[in-house]
């Protein structure tokens, strides 16, 4: 499922200046522009030979390559678009497959493997006898050294850009604005849905929204400046979901998710905070849950910044590890005044995506996507707006009472 930004038409008598940052919205938040229509995937199986076909509106040459723990295919189409076609069911070496845009110019495949694999072929088809273009990849079995030796091979010749080797970060200083700089990340998107909700919406919709309706209250307030990590259907690497709140030299930073649970009856939001020890069982299903999300959208973690290993050791971290509990603390109250929170409102896990050196961060579980209430109270507006007004009630005490402290 992939969603798409609308805006309504403009209303009549709109002034220029109005119309230009109109345009300049939809310029920003529109995908990109898709010069690949994938209209279908099929697989087939021929003995030990697993093949996937792209079905294309026009010829494509995609980067093919082999992930490990688990057993994985990531192929990537360059300025292409999906046009909604079902879900395919297992076959052959293929037990499961997402999809969806993991950056501004890349649409994803992920292709779950049953086992070591390597790649026999991979080659595009030009239309003939009916068919259009297509890309043809078969999947043929490996035993372990010949999938590592696949893995390594794949990564050194179609190395997907977003794994770059990572350069060192310095401890941003903190900028001179008059205004506090509040980062929120909406979880999981593009390849990664995260929860599918009772009401038949996926968790990265419901994230983005709540995340828009907070946006617009800290900003009318006039008193806070936001950024948010996606504002459309990608999808953002944790390392690069905290780097970005390290650049922009954030004040706080807020990840937002709807968690999912097998008990149906289970309601309620809950506020994590980072420990390496999870403060309960329920807490270190929910870190395992989230953090289970680049290797969902197809990220080489083996690539990944080993610096953030051993980074509750570190005096810098521990300062901002109180200072994130403060604001949890503070938060928590807040929301109980507009939504239902859970009886332990407050949680510690080791979530990958709250693990910066220098900026107060928590993840903010807005509810369960599994219990019909709280999926109602999300997917509504007013439901949104009553989260927003807590996190800018929560954030004005907390920036107030740095204030006091610092006096």
């Amino acid at each position: 499922m992939v969603f798409r930004v609308s805006f309504p038409p403009p209303r009549p008598r709109m002034g220029m200046r109005a119309l230009l940052a109109l345009i300049f919205t939809f310029w920003v938040c529109a995908p990109a522009f898709a010069e690949t229509a994938i209209r279908d995937v099929r697989l087939g199986k021929n003995g030990d030979r697993t093949r996937i076909v792209f079905d294309l509106s026009a010829s494509a040459s995609p980067k093919v390559f082999l992930l490990a723990d688990p057993s994985r295919v990531v192929v990537d189409f360059e300025n292409a678009d999906a046009k909604g076609f079902d879900q395919l069911k297992s076959k052959g070496l293929v037990t499961g497959l997402r999809f969806g845009h993991f950056n501004a110019k890349t649409y994803r495949f992920v292709l779950d493997l049953s086992g070591p694999a390597k790649i026999g072929r991979a080659f595009a088809l030009d239309p003939a006898g009916g068919a259009g273009h297509r890309y043809v990849i078969d999947i043929d079995q490996a035993t372990r050294a010949e999938f590592a030796d696949a893995v390594r091979a794949s990564r050194t010749t179609t190395r997907p850009a977003a794994q770059a080797a990572p350069t060192p970060r310095r401890i941003a200083p903190k900028r001179s604005h008059a205004k506090r700089m509040v980062v929120l990340d909406p979880g999981h998107g593009g390849v990664d849905p995260g929860t599918l909700g009772v009401l038949g919406v996926n968790e990265k919709i419901i994230t983005l929204k709540v995340a828009r309706a907070i946006r617009t209250e800290l900003e009318n307030s006039g008193r806070y400046r936001v950024r948010l990590t996606r504002d459309r259907d990608i999808y953002i690497p944790h390392r690069q979901r905290y780097g970005i709140a390290h650049d922009e030299g954030a004040d706080l930073f807020i990840s937002i998710h709807a968690d999912s649970i097998a008990n149906p009856k289970v309601r309620g939001g809950t506020i994590y905070t980072l420990s390496e020890t999870a403060s309960d069982r329920e807490a270190a299903r929910l870190a395992t849950k989230e953090n289970k999300s680049d290797i969902i959208a197809g990220l080489d973690l083996g690539t990944t910044d080993t610096v953030v290993s051993g980074i509750l050791i570190d005096l810098a971290q521990r300062e901002t590890l109180n200072a994130s509990v403060e604001f949890a603390k503070t938060l928590l109250p807040r929301m109980r005044q507009q939504v239902r929170m859970h009886k332990r409102g407050h949680r510690f896990a080791n979530l990958l995506v709250l693990k910066s050196i220098d900026v107060p961060s928590i993840l903010l579980e807005t509810g369960y996507l599994t219990n019909r209430d709280d999926a109602r109270m999300l997917n509504s507006r007013s439901g949104q707006r009553k989260i927003a007004r807590a996190v800018l009630a929560a954030v004005d005490d907390y920036f107030a009472s740095q204030t006091v402290e610092a006096r």
